[in-house]
């Protein structure tokens, strides 16, 4: 293990947690890893809120914060949230706004008023609403890292980051996208594979990785993208990697704050029933496979708009979907990011638990190939 990059970052195992829930990143960083806090979907006020939580609980142990600042998008020119806000709309159709109405009305998803749930049309996907989640997170003492999950931040922030004694880390799916990352200044460059959950590239993680690690050295390495056991874990590191980042394994565990229709969705379905869909976002992004995502496929049915106008499009149902989680019949509609590993994830564990199961099958692993290296040699 990278025993240089867990004392720097103040964890004990190299175990990256991507999660929304403040409850599993407090677990997760007190199991010996690292919890990362995905802060897109929050607003500046809803973050202080999680992170307050979260610095009352975790005790001495370390965290990360995760944003989302696109290396390209819609409006990029615009650093006032309000007039990108406007600007956008304006380009927004009705018909699309229409019709994702209706697939939530079709699905018995009850409307809700304005002011009920999260806030906040962008989503945190520009850098003019991404800029308030970073000034927040910074704030904190022991959030140690700052990761981007599309594209390479801009230099100004990499460098404000830096300065405040934290590390930078980005995510890519392809060689060329690591290439700029390490040229940028970046500390830990975290390699997803197509496979993963959430915006993923074409390429999968076992052809990526080596890719990445070998074109970046010495820069550390994160593999992610179908990291659902300790076989996984080890088969990665033992390309290079300095350790995983995992967002799919903690959407079910006991501390998830997710309803049991939605966990039980995940048990539900197999490695085969995900798919890489632009129907949220408006940038590819593995989910579940369900109603939704099959309408906006349709040749009949209005095209996926790009980031960010596709999440204003979304905001609406990404809200009531979440508050009404627990009617069986919104997951048919909901957006459930998740990798190809959900085909393993089949009950509740704690999240200590899956940190002890990873770490235990890794361990397991390394000894089993350890045994085949002495027979051969």
């Amino acid at each position: 293990m990278n025993q240089d990059l867990c004392r720097e970052l103040g964890i004990d195992v190299p175990i990256f947690a991507f999660t929304h829930c403040r409850d599993v990143v407090v677990a997760v960083s007190q199991a010996g890893g690292l919890g990362v806090l995905g802060a897109v979907g929050f607003t500046a006020e809803q973050l202080r809120q999680e992170l307050d939580w979260i610095d009352e609980h975790i005790g001495d142990k370390s965290y990360a914060v995760d944003i989302v600042i696109p290396q390209k998008y819609e409006g990029m020119d615009e650093s006032d949230p309000e007039k990108l806000l406007e600007r956008l709309g304006g380009m927004i159709s009705q018909e699309h706004r229409d019709f994702a109405d209706r697939l939530l009305l079709d699905h018995g998803v009850p409307p809700m008023h304005n002011d009920e749930g999260p806030q906040g049309g962008l989503q945190g996907w520009t850098m003019a609403t991404a800029r308030p989640l970073l000034d927040e997170a910074m704030k904190r003492e022991r959030c140690v890292m700052i990761a981007n999950a599309l594209g390479t931040p801009p230099a100004r922030v990499i460098d404000e980051i830096h300065a405040s004694g934290r590390l930078v880390a980005a995510l890519c799916g392809r060689v060329k996208q690591a290439v700029r990352h390490k040229e940028a200044g970046i500390d830990i460059i975290i390699a997803q594979g197509s496979e993963g959950g959430g915006h993923t590239g074409d390429v999968g993680s076992l052809v990526l990785w080596p890719q990445v690690i070998d074109a970046v050295a010495p820069t550390p390495v994160l593999a992610a993208g179908g990291v659902g056991c300790g076989r996984q874990m080890a088969a990665s590191m033992a390309m290079g990697a300095a350790g995983v980042w995992t967002g799919s394994l903690w959407l079910a565990v006991e501390e998830a704050q997710a309803e049991l229709a939605q966990k039980q969705s995940y048990f539900d379905a197999t490695s085969e029933d995900t798919v890489r869909s632009r129907a949220w976002t408006g940038k590819p992004c593995r989910m579940l496979r369900n109603t939704w995502t099959e309408a906006w496929e349709k040749p009949e049915n209005p095209d996926p708009l790009p980031m960010p106008m596709q999440g204003m499009v979304t905001f609406d149902a990404v809200r009531r979907t979440h508050i009404y989680a627990g009617v069986e019949q919104t997951q048919k509609v909901a957006f459930n990011p998740v990798g190809q590993v959900v085909g393993m994830i089949d009950h509740v564990q704690t999240s200590r638990d899956v940190v002890r199961d990873l770490l235990t099958e890794f361990v397991d692993s390394v000894e089993r190939l350890n045994g085949v290296v002495e027979e051969i040699c």
